[in-house]
């Protein structure tokens, strides 16, 4: 998954006026509960990332 598919998934997966996710009703007409497993996957993916290339430089 690269950054710009995080920060889609994070942009389009927030709660709907009935508390369930939008972009899940959205892309595959789910309805699930917000927040959903997508929402909650992409931001530790971005922030595993972040640190890698953090500790990457300070080696």
């Amino acid at each position: 998954m690269s950054s710009g598919q995080q920060k889609t998934i994070i942009a389009v997966h927030v709660r709907g006026w009935d508390g369930m996710c939008s972009g899940c009703r959205t892309w595959w007409a789910r309805l699930t509960s917000y927040p959903c497993w997508q929402v909650e996957r992409a931001p530790g993916r971005q922030a595993r990332a972040i640190t890698a290339r953090f500790l990457a430089g300070v080696r």
